[in-house]
């Protein structure tokens, strides 16, 4: 039985053990000089495909509880960041609403003026025009003072809404401890006081075999240390 084959029939691709056909694979030609296609993370006839036969090899890329650390991690630093930017918006848009109402209160103040100036003098338009020109800015003051006040109220907004992300990093988190309580869970139902090398080495033939090409001890260890890492 050759390598891919016995992987295929752990995952219970392969079923008719007699029907195994000895294929000449292509990856299992020497490497040329040079060649570095083949990485030492990943097991002897590994390729594209073969590749569903295979566990993921055990790097970085692939350990699942590495990974969610990982995203819990980046996803704290950037809401973190998020959070930093929108308070400076929000102090932003209150510095220049008060701002504003500094201006509004001096617009106020020259409408009054320009009010009394007109009635005492009708006959002189500087003044008519003055006052014209103060409530238009005034009216556009407020204008931008109630758009300020709008977009605060935006900006707490996406605060509220951004508070579900620190659940949905506490989820997370939840589930990477349950993770690593069932590995630890399995790895001690797997404990045994009998060392593995004080072990009986298991036999290659059993009698009722119908065939002769079996995995090599070799073999066999080099698979389970693919599931061990």
């Amino acid at each position: 039985m050759t390598q891919e084959e016995l992987d295929a029939m752990m995952n219970g691709d392969i079923n008719d053990i007699d029907g195994l056909e000895v294929e000449e694979e292509s990856s299992s030609e020497p490497l040329a000089s040079g060649d570095t296609s083949k990485h030492d993370d990943k097991p002897e006839g590994y390729s594209d495909e073969t590749s569903h036969q295979w566990p993921l090899p055990a790097t970085d890329e692939n350990k699942m509880v590495h990974q969610l650390d990982d995203v819990t991690k980046e996803s704290e630093e950037k809401a973190s960041e998020i959070f930093d930017i929108i308070e400076e918006i929000s102090n932003n848009l209150m510095e220049k609403e008060e701002t504003l109402a500094n201006i509004t209160k001096a617009l106020d103040s020259n409408i009054a003026l320009f009010k009394t100036l007109t009635a005492k003098f009708p006959e002189v338009d500087t003044f008519a025009s003055q006052l014209a020109q103060n409530e238009f800015a005034l009216k556009n003051a407020e204008d931008a003072v109630e758009t300020l006040q709008t977009s605060g109220d935006s900006i707490m907004s996406v605060m509220d809404i951004m508070q579900y992300q620190d659940i949905h990093r506490q989820k997370i988190e939840r589930v990477i401890n349950v993770m690593r309580a069932l590995s630890k869970y399995m790895s001690t139902l797997f404990e045994s006081s009998v060392k593995d090398e004080d072990r009986v080495s298991s036999a290659q033939h059993i009698a009722g075999d119908t065939h002769n090409d079996v995995a090599s001890t070799d073999d066999i260890e080099a698979l389970l240390a693919q599931f061990g890492n």
